[in-house]
């Protein structure tokens, strides 16, 4: 099997497909309204001081694992590991499939809203107004399933292509379309009268406003952003050609991530500030706080539509990623052929997304006090750093100064970091993480 391997096409192909991984709903839905909610700047130095020591290493850990091994999660942690560690490959492919589930119903969420620009429905100068539509909406049952199982759809089918020919393909159309469709955005929401009080709150630190949930909140979105500890970067990682240098493409990635979550923050903050909206609404920043602003901006319903495309597009390349992970595994691991391992994740996802969708309202789908979607992410919140701190430790101490051999190409490809990046997987990261995950507990 690993002979036969399907390989990316060029380096630019997988970095678009890695940063496609990575760049999703986290940071275009996710990282504004945290950024609000947590005193703007303050948050924002936080954030990005927390993707340089966690993110940029872990991200090269799974690299560095999926390279060494040509396999999927487990296949990489059963070949480089043995004993217990292919648990931690089962963790990640099990924790992806769940976020997939209620990934896609958020996602449907954002083609509604396309359609909803459209048609000038959203266009309501009352955040009530909106509010009471979208909790209408999300409560009604058939719409919103049959909108998640489109898009559902659209994932599988990116995915039977193949990594050259549906990954790599759409990565390289799909990326650039975001970054242009983010500079319009951009370009108009701080060109609008008061956007400058947005982007002083989100470049001027308060540190008054920092607490340890502050802290906490940070590390975790500097996490779920570059989507580690769910085997994604494991699995693309599977498909890199041996000459390829992981450090410097692990940086790109980092870098495209963290690039579009910070563009992200230009694009919402100043718009919500120049409508004197509040910045800390929450998850309803994006589906509630956002069409007040589009419905009173000129062409309002033009740039509505354009943003709710951008969610969708991010939505998209992160979506694959999760699915790939899936069909990876059980192509490696069982006789199924591509088509077939698709095509059957895709339903079962799908069918575990039902639920999260009809908890929004039409059903009360209920899990620890929590509704389905909403138990389904906190889950998930605390598997996603057990995950990356399992690949620390592995890659860190079982692995230890092979780890360098093996993200060096035994000494052909330099990497004058490479003890720094080890005692960060070996004390500073593990350390990070579980400071997020006992915050989390207690």
């Amino acid at each position: 099997m690993a002979a036969a391997r399907e390989h990316w096409g060029s380096r630019f192909g997988f970095i678009m497909a890695a940063a496609g991984s990575a760049v999703g709903l986290g940071n275009i839905w996710k990282f504004p309204y945290e950024t609000g909610a947590n005193g703007g700047g303050a948050f924002l130095l936080l954030y990005l001081l927390f993707i340089v020591i966690f993110g940029a290493s872990l991200i090269l850990a799974e690299m560095v694992l999926g390279r060494a091994s040509g396999r999927n999660p487990v296949g990489a942690f059963r070949l480089l590991g043995g004993g217990a560690w292919p648990g931690v490959g089962y963790l990640g492919v099990f924790t992806g499939f769940v976020i997939l589930s209620f990934y896609i119903v958020i996602a449907g969420w954002t083609v509604a809203y396309m359609g909803f620009m459209l048609d000038g429905s959203l266009m309501s100068s009352t955040p009530e107004a909106i509010g009471a539509q979208f909790g209408g909406f999300i409560s009604g049952g058939v719409t919103p399933v049959v909108l998640a199982g489109l898009f559902m759809a659209a994932t599988v089918a990116v995915v039977l292509g193949g990594i050259g020919k549906g990954i790599e393909r759409a990565s390289k159309l799909l990326m650039p379309v975001l970054f242009v469709l983010l500079l319009v955005l951009i370009a108009r929401a701080v060109s609008l009268p008061g956007a400058g009080e947005g982007i002083r709150f989100f470049l001027v630190p308060d540190w008054s406003k920092v607490t340890g949930a502050t802290v906490t909140s940070a590390i975790g979105q500097a996490f779920f952003s570059l989507s580690l500890g769910m085997g994604a970067l494991i699995t693309y990682g599977s498909y890199l050609p041996k000459s390829t240098p992981m450090p410097g493409s692990a940086a790109i990635i980092v870098g495209l991530d963290t690039m579009v979550a910070v563009l992200a923050g230009f694009m919402i903050l100043p718009a919500v500030f120049a409508y004197s909206l509040d910045p800390a609404a929450g998850p309803g920043l994006t589906f509630v706080t956002l069409p007040v602003v589009f419905s009173q901006m000129p062409a309002g319903t033009v740039f509505g539509f354009v943003f709710f495309a951008l969610l969708f597009v991010a939505a998209l390349t992160s979506a694959v990623s999760l699915l790939e992970v899936v069909v990876t595994y059980l192509v490696d691991e069982t006789p199924l052929t591509r088509r077939q391992a698709a095509l059957g994740a895709g339903l079962v996802c799908f069918g575990l997304g039902v639920p999260s969708s009809l908890s929004q309202g039409a059903v009360d789908i209920q899990v620890f006090g929590m509704d389905f979607l909403s138990a389904a992410a906190a889950l998930t919140d605390l598997l996603l750093p057990i995950g990356g701190l399992l690949t620390a430790l592995f890659v860190g101490w079982k692995l230890g100064p092979k780890a360098l051999a093996l993200v060096t190409d035994e000494g052909r490809q330099a990497f004058p970091l490479a003890r720094v990046w080890l005692f960060i997987l070996r004390f500073v990261a593990p350390i990070g993480i579980a400071y997020v995950l006992i915050s989390g507990l207690i």
